[in-house]
């Protein structure tokens, strides 16, 4: 199979360029000539069409895109993103625990900026990040400029067979500042998690109780890059996967942070691994500006402390507030 194109940050192909939208950091490249209206979901690996395409363009497109696939003739950046796989694949598989098993609201979705780049922080849980993934969804069908959520992983999401490569073409890259910086000044939207596993694996008895946000790397981050942080709150997803015990000496043995132990993993083998189908609600706070500060503020540890202070009690409030609104765990 031949190898994807490498597109440096900056560049494209002539025949493809697109002009550039006042204020954003990067390029896009169209995908398809016709868009498909969002929220509509989409066949996986077809590409898109219009809204009355017979059977036969469906067909012909998707034959289109295979082509592309097997020779090589689809784009990459330094990242290893690619756009086309993710719009017309994986978020063709994602879309349907979105709409219909989590059953997502979105709220707030205007607060990520139209254009330039935007830090995204969140809180994080569930035992399995499949917060991040339906993050993910949200932004990608419900933001109306069409931004694309370039998320933060760890570094063991880049040490798995299988899940690395699919998290590379998903646009996901290491939680470093140095990849979140050159991201935010191209133009992307960015996502952090800063709980990490501390938030992803926490007793279930802990569930909507923030955890420390490490030394507020991703403050400094945007600072540097001048984007606004923009706070989101996720409620849902801590009783998905209900961790009531920790097998630590299993967990070492394997290399993970935690092996979680819930009322149905692992007593009821493989069908414990199926994640509880609970009503999700993800909302976005207003975006904290950080461009009206001098270049020598993301040095100051005390500002730093500040701002992620001011993000962290931001997200736990509307955490609360959200769970007070909420009827019902899985209605």
């Amino acid at each position: 199979m031949a190898d994807a194109k490498v597109i440096p940050f900056g560049e494209e192909p002539r025949s493809r360029r697109k002009p550039k939208r006042p204020g954003r950091g990067g390029r896009r490249t169209p995908l398809a000539p016709v868009p498909e209206p969002r929220g509509q979901e989409r066949a996986a690996g077809a590409p898109q069409e219009a809204p009355g395409a017979s059977l036969e363009q469906r067909i012909a497109g998707g034959l289109r895109f295979l082509r592309r696939r097997l020779t090589g003739e689809y784009e990459v950046d330094d990242f290893g993103y690619d756009q086309e796989l993710t719009d017309q694949v994986l978020m063709s598989l994602l879309r349907p625990f979105y709409e219909k098993y989590f059953r997502v609201e979105v709220k707030g979705i205007e607060n990520i900026p139209s254009d330039g780049g935007a830090l995204i922080v969140a809180n994080h849980s569930g035992t399995l990040p499949l917060d991040g993934l339906m993050l993910q969804v949200a932004v990608h069908d419900h933001h109306p400029a069409d931004r694309h959520l370039r998320l933060l992983a760890a570094d063991l999401v880049f040490v798995l067979p299988v899940i690395n490569e699919l998290a590379r073409k998903a646009g996901h890259t290491l939680a470093c500042a140095e990849d979140a910086q050159r991201l935010l000044e191209r133009g992307e939207v960015v996502g952090v998690m800063p709980e990490g596993f501390k938030g992803i694996g926490k007793p279930f008895a802990d569930r909507y109780k923030l955890q420390r946000f490490g030394r507020g790397g991703f403050v400094s981050t945007a600072l540097r890059a001048g984007a606004p942080i923009v706070p989101c709150s996720i409620v849902g997803a801590e009783e998905i996967y209900p961790k009531i015990g920790d097998a630590k000496t299993l967990a070492r043995l394997l290399g993970f942070p935690y092996f979680p132990l819930t009322p149905t993993f692992p007593w009821f083998g493989p069908l414990g691994l199926v994640p509880l189908p609970t009503k999700w609600t993800i909302q976005f706070g207003e975006p904290i500006p950080t461009d009206g500060y001098p270049a020598e503020a993301a040095d100051d540890p005390m500002l730093m402390f500040n701002l992620t202070d001011q993000v962290r009690e931001t997200i736990q409030h509307t955490l609360y507030k959200l769970l007070v609104q909420r009827r019902s765990v899985f209605f």
